[in-house]
């Protein structure tokens, strides 16, 4: 008798553009949760976090353009700015939270602009999706003291999950347009 494998093969969810009202609907969520982070109101920003949130910043690398689909960034257990979860993501908060976190006191002034948002439904649950899936651009300009100043300019990609009756995010991948992080820290949040 030999051992075979054998494995499922789990189909690819189809996903479709979300009608206008939820594509507006979550590009507000977008807006206010920038907001949030601008006003620096972290615990209320860690409110629209899944609670089993995956939040990851992969590093970018400068390759041959032919194997830019597959290698650009970092994989899921390769190095990365962040790999984080809702634990460490509240540890990071209430850091800042102190008063004394070297590189925030005094405090960065930072916006967070959001565009080119698109939204994606499962094709099955499109009328009433548990889940959709999110891509946009941002720029993060973040001003410490009279001359630190730092921009972030990348895509996002994340999955937001109707949790205890609201919109949540529960997976964030945050992708960096630059390999040389030009910035003294990374304490802002994405």
């Amino acid at each position: 008798m030999t051992n075979a494998k054998i494995e499922t093969i789990q189909p690819e969810v189809a996903y479709l553009n979300a009608g206008m009202e939820l594509w507006w609907e979550i590009q507000n969520f977008l807006f206010e949760e920038a907001d949030l982070l601008d006003r620096r109101n972290f615990n209320e920003w860690l409110e629209i976090l899944h609670p089993d949130i995956t939040y990851r910043m992969p590093l970018a690398r400068n390759i041959r353009r032919d194997q830019i689909k597959k290698s650009e960034y970092t994989q899921p257990g390769e190095v990365a700015w962040f790999d984080e979860g809702f634990q460490t993501l509240s540890q990071r908060v209430a850091q800042i939270n102190t008063g004394i976190h070297w590189a925030e006191e005094p405090a960065s002034r930072i916006s967070h602009l959001v565009t080119n948002v698109r939204v994606q439904v499962p094709a099955d649950a499109a009328d009433a999706p548990e889940e959709v899936k999110v891509h946009s651009r941002f720029l993060v300009y973040q001003n410490r003291l009279q001359t630190e100043t730092v921009l972030f300019v990348g895509k996002r990609a994340d999955v937001l999950r109707r949790h205890e009756g609201r919109w949540k995010v529960a997976e964030r991948t945050i992708y960096l347009d630059q390999n040389v992080l030009l910035a003294k820290a990374l304490t802002t949040f994405f």
